[in-house]
């Protein structure tokens, strides 16, 4: 599993980084947890609004 959390480096950003790999951690789920703070790529996800979290593309 891949999940990306997409954020310029916010306060808000950072803390669901921080749960998401709580999470992770604490289901015992196989995952690589990755950040995307370009904008121009965060874009490209369609994504209006941060944080946002993508799971598996």
């Amino acid at each position: 599993m891949e999940i990306k959390v997409l954020g310029p480096g916010c306060p808000k950003c950072q803390q669901t980084e921080k749960v998401v790999k709580e999470a992770v951690s604490e289901s015992g789920v196989a995952a690589d947890v990755g950040k995307i703070t370009d904008v121009m790529k965060i874009a490209g996800y369609g994504v209006l609004g941060t944080p946002a979290a993508v799971i598996n593309g």
